[in-house]
């Protein structure tokens, strides 16, 4: 976007109001959007210009998939750049806010409260879902509760915008342009309108699939010859529910629980990627969240601290695995387990709550940086502490005798700052 200053000044005289939105609009893009920005300083062309030119491309590329063309003309050409969906894309919850602060509005009194009811209301189309399925009844309606609010809340965003938007971002262009695909699918079938909303995420219903997961997991599950995953509860349940089965549901297992470890216990063998039996954890140094000893038995865990060593410790199986399969925030597969245990008993955790100033893209950046110069690869610095960055700091955290649950939290910012 170029304005001279006697362009400025006319602008401004005209419309302020106007031109104040287009140049917000254009200095956030330029903030949070450099990878177009850089392609378009190159070209001199502005990011609208890039945008129209993504849709010709991506017009193309419809039509080689097989798609009709009125659907290519109907979604793509009353398709919107959203720099909304940008923000939202670079500001994740699961990478921005601490673990009590994330777990404490996802599992509300509300949420909990209500997922009871809902739970009861519908016992009877669950319970048979959940036989078919092997997934059990409480652990459906909370994901249902987490994606949409059990329904109130399943997204205001214009999906075609949404998904082109996203499409035409080169963060993570090639994921978003096969689903804007199977959205332009289900408009060519006749699911979905062009102008239905969702996410801006490009995810929509009640239990809020992207759209390759209609295509592939969505069930007309009470028969009337449509799916809807808005509406329809027995159509919602049952979609999630052979999704999880398909992710690899382990009928009749837990996600995992709360445990507590022992003073000397060591941190370096916490993470995903370690497993161990019930057994062998014992034997070094975990047990129930009430101190008491764990099951002696076979099954495999592994001890996972999303709050670092001064937040609360998980055992957790393979279904916790499946529930990151759906989302892969170690954050969020938490709070579902978590909500899930909240509907068959009041379960609260017991390790003692802690006030952590939550880190800013900034700060994760610095670490990022920092890990990065002293021999610990973290990756390009993008203020995401997402598993590479963890790694890092586990490995730095080691190297350095410090206790090492990988967390990128405040002591860990503190700790590099200076250096």
């Amino acid at each position: 976007m170029k304005l001279s200053l006697e362009q400025d000044e006319r602008n401004i005289n005209a419309n302020p109001a106007r031109y104040n939105r287009v140049m917000l609009k254009f200095i956030f893009l330029l903030l949070i959007s450099l990878p177009i920005f850089a392609e378009s300083n190159n070209n001199n062309l502005s990011f609208e210009d890039e945008f129209a030119n993504f849709i010709t491309e991506f017009k193309t590329k419809a039509r080689n998939e097989g798609i009709s063309e009125k659907v290519i003309n109907l979604v793509l050409d009353s398709s919107s750049f959203n720099p909304e969906v940008i923000r939202f894309d670079r500001t994740q919850a699961e990478f921005t806010q601490t673990f009590w602060n994330y777990l404490d509005k996802r599992v509300s009194r509300h949420r909990i409260d209500e997922g009871r009811k809902q739970l009861s209301l519908n016992r009877k189309s669950l319970n048979k879902i959940a036989q078919k399925y092997g997934v059990p009844a409480h652990v459906i309606v909370a994901f249902w509760g987490l994606e949409s609010n059990y329904g109130s809340n399943t997204g205001s965003f214009k999906l075609s915008d949404a998904l082109s938007t996203l499409s035409s971002d080169q963060r993570r262009s090639e994921f978003f342009q096969g689903e804007l695909l199977n959205f332009m699918r289900l408009v060519d079938k006749g699911y979905l309108n062009h102008d239905t909303k969702g996410s801006w995420a490009g995810a929509m219903g009640g239990v809020q699939f992207m759209p390759s997961n209609v295509l592939n997991y969505a069930v007309d599950s009470n028969g009337d010859g449509k799916i809807d995953l808005w509406n329809t509860q027995e159509d919602i349940f049952e979609s999630a529910a052979n999704f999880l089965k398909i992710l690899g549901w382990k009928r009749g297992f837990k996600w995992g629980r709360e445990v507590q470890l022992s003073s000397d216990f060591d941190f370096s063998i916490s993470g995903l990627k370690t497993k161990k039996t019930l057994t062998e954890w014992s034997t070094l140094g975990v047990n129930s969240a009430d101190g008491s000893a764990l099951p002696q038995a076979n099954i495999t865990a592994s001890v996972i601290l999303p709050g670092g060593h001064r937040g609360p410790a998980f055992l957790i199986y393979d279904n916790f695995n499946v529930i990151m399969k759906w989302n892969r925030s170690i954050l969020y597969a938490i709070a579902v387990g978590h909500l899930s245990d909240q509907f068959i008993g009041d379960k609260k955790l017991l390790t003692q709550k802690i006030i952590e100033k939550p880190l800013s893209k900034s700060d994760i950046m610095m670490i990022q940086s920092k890990l990065n110069k002293l021999g610990f690869d973290t990756g390009e610095p993008d203020g995401i502490a997402g598993p590479k960055t963890r790694s890092a700091a586990r490995n730095y955290q080691i190297q350095n005798n410090l206790r090492a649950d990988g967390y990128i939290g405040e002591e860990l910012f503190n700790h590099l700052k200076d250096l």
